[in-house]
C-alpha cells in the first residue's frame, strides 16, 4: 500500500490570485495595510488563523478573528463571482486519475484549507471519490506540524514509510519531515524550489507527468 497526500493550493489548484486578491482586500476592508502578493503567498498553506496573524505581525486575538472572518466572508462571496478562478494545474486531473486506477495507492489531501473548500473544490472538478481521507485545520493543528499526516496513517493503516505528502511550500515539506514520511516537492507553486530542497524534500517536480516516476523511486 502507497498512502499519497496532496497539498491543494499550489500544488493541486492554482488559486494564489484569487487568495492573495482576498486577503489584500480582508486588510483594506479593516483600514490596514494590504500585504502584497509576495506577502500573501508566503502564508498560504497555513491555517487561516495563523497566516492573519503573520501577515498582520499581531497576537491580537480579536484583530485576528475579525480578520478571517472577513477573509472568509470574501471568499464565500467569490464562490459565485469568481467562479473558475480555481482550476487544476495541468496535469492535475490525467495524475490523479492514474494514481486512482492502481490497486495498490490511497489518496489523501492535507490543506491549509477548511473541510468545506475542500468539499467544494473537490467536487468542482469531479475528485471527490479519488480521496480516502481529507485533513484540514478544522480537527488538526496548522501545517508545519504533522498532526495532519499522522492522522491521515492512523485512519488509513499506512506507515511513515509507505507515505509520501507531496507540495508546494516548506510547510508541506517540514509536514513530511517530521511525521518521517516521503516528501515530493512540486516547483510550479508558492515556495521557491530551492527552499523545498533546503527543507529535506526527498525528490522535486516540474510537471505531473513526473509524479509516478518519483513515487517508484520513493516508496516501490
Amino acid at each position: 500500500m502507497i498512502l499519497v497526500m496532496f497539498d491543494m493550493d499550489g500544488t493541486l489548484i492554482d488559486s494564489q490570485a484569487l487568495i492573495t486578491e482576498h486577503m489584500a482586500a480582508t486588510f483594506r476592508s479593516l483600514g490596514l495595510v494590504a500585504p502584497t502578493p509576495e506577502e500573501g503567498r508566503r502564508v498560504i498553506g497555513l491555517s487561516l488563523p495563523i497566516a492573519m496573524a503573520r501577515l498582520a505581525g499581531t497576537d491580537d486575538t480579536v484583530l485576528i478573528d475579525q480578520l478571517v472572518e472577513t477573509y472568509r466572508a470574501h471568499y464565500r462571496a467569490s464562490v459565485v463571482t469568481d467562479a473558475g478562478r480555481e482550476g487544476l494545474f495541468p496535469g492535475t486531473l490525467e495524475a490523479l486519475q492514474r494514481l486512482n486506477a492502481r490497486e495498490d495507492v490511497i489518496m489523501g489531501i492535507a490543506t491549509g484549507k477548511g473541510l468545506n473548500g475542500v468539499h467544494r473544490l473537490l467536487a468542482l472538478h469531479g475528485v471527490s471519490n479519488y480521496f480516502t481521507t481529507l485533513q484540514t485545520p478544522d480537527h488538526n493543528p496548522s501545517k508545519p506540524h504533522p498532526g495532519m499526516l499522522l492522522r491521515a496513517m492512523a485512519e488509513t493503516g499506512a506507515t511513515p514509510d509507505q507515505t509520501i505528502i507531496i507540495g508546494d511550500t516548506t510547510f508541506d515539506i517540514d509536514m513530511g519531515v517530521a511525521a518521517g514520511t516521503r516528501t515530493i516537492g512540486v516547483t510550479w507553486g508558492y515556495h521557491d524550489p530551492r527552499e523545498l530542497i533546503a527543507a529535506g524534500a526527498s525528490t522535486m517536480i516540474d510537471r505531473y507527468d513526473q509524479l509516478d516516476g518519483a513515487i517508484r523511486q520513493l516508496v516501490e
